[in-house]
């Protein structure tokens, strides 16, 4: 079985095509033929060893993937080889609170990933893939779209009218815009072009900045909502966007910390938080019970993800270096 994985700390030299053995299915668990994978800034960052993010090595990197079931072990009931499945970012979360046990089995990070021919897997944590999407475009879900999704409608309970401030046109904050609307929300969208910044009005973003043209974004946030703030905030950069974020929010509104694009560490202005009566949720992906209301919603919807550019297997290092030029817009995906 063909697959990557990284082998040492030289950054991309250091993702190698190798060849691993084929695994059986055990009790409980199925063999998926990967048609898709889907890349995010983690994969990136596990990758080239960034912000401190290390893992054992050798070992496959990549979390989200979709493909077709292949082989299943005993004592799997309710899928069957044929079937098109996802998997979630982790598997073990299947609902319920958030823990450390579930933390240290996301896929890719110090456990194999799926940039690979073939992976098994529980059964209990797929998921079928609905009819109305391919493979492909199912691959761009299980971090992106379901983290966007515990930012707005689980952690953040968006409603009807509310106003959410979403930073960049990556794949978190492209899905972040697809479900505000969704829900009848207004959404505000900063990127680093004016090319962009159009592809978000087309997307149904209310109002849009360049914040090449004028950094002060927090202040055009707080001008479009009169000096109130928004209520919700997709906080994607980290230490560098984070106190821009802050002065954004209204009284009393929440920012889901999600990226570390700037950093893993820096001056946070906590006076703010506490005077405005803002609730800071670090948002990390979601269950499987998450991704399965999303899907849910989607399909109801009919809204597909939006799929910058897409690659062959073999030129999965270009890829992440797409993904490292920042001029994406939406999800990379590598077809396996």
């Amino acid at each position: 079985m063909n697959a990557y994985q990284i082998t040492g700390i030289d950054g991309l030299a250091s993702l190698s095509l190798t060849k691993l053995p084929s695994v059986k299915p055990g009790f409980g668990e199925v063999r998926i033929g990967l048609k898709a994978v889907s890349l995010n800034y983690r994969d990136y960052m596990n990758v080239m060893g960034l912000h401190g993010v290390t893992g054992p090595t050798p070992r496959v990197p990549c979390s989200d993937g979709a493909g077709v079931i292949e082989a299943c072990g005993d004592g799997v009931e309710g899928w069957k080889p044929g079937d098109r499945v996802v998997c979630p970012f982790m598997p073990s979360w299947l609902d319920g609170p958030f823990s450390q046990h579930h933390s240290a089995r996301a896929l890719g990070g110090t456990v194999d990933g799926l940039l690979r021919k073939s992976a098994v897997v529980a059964a209990s944590a797929l998921l079928p893939v609905p009819d109305y999407l391919s493979l492909t475009e199912a691959a761009t879900l299980p971090c992106a779209a379901v983290t966007a999704w515990d930012a707005l409608i689980v952690r953040g309970q968006l409603k009807l009218g509310e106003t959410v401030l979403v930073l960049g046109s990556g794949g978190v904050s492209v899905f972040a815009l697809q479900i505000a609307k969704l829900v009848g929300a207004k959404v505000l969208a900063i990127s680093s072009s004016d090319e962009k910044c159009q592809k978000l009005s087309t997307l149904g973003a209310d109002a849009v900045h360049n914040y090449r043209v004028d950094p002060n974004w927090d202040d055009w946030a707080l001008a479009q909502t009169q000096g109130i703030g928004v209520d919700k905030v997709v906080e994607i950069g980290g230490p560098e966007t984070l106190n821009r974020s802050i002065k954004a929010t209204r009284f009393g509104g929440h920012i889901s910390l999600i990226g570390v694009l700037t950093g893993t560490a820096g001056s946070v202005q906590t006076v703010q938080i506490l005077r405005k009566g803002i609730r800071l949720d670090g948002t990390y992906v979601g269950s499987r019970q998450m991704f399965s209301d999303l899907l849910r919603a989607f399909e109801q919807a009919q809204i597909h993800p939006v799929i910058d550019s897409i690659f062959p297997f073999e030129q999965a290092k270009d890829a992440f270096a797409h993904l490292a030029s920042g001029k994406h817009f939406g999800k990379i995906v590598i077809e396996v």
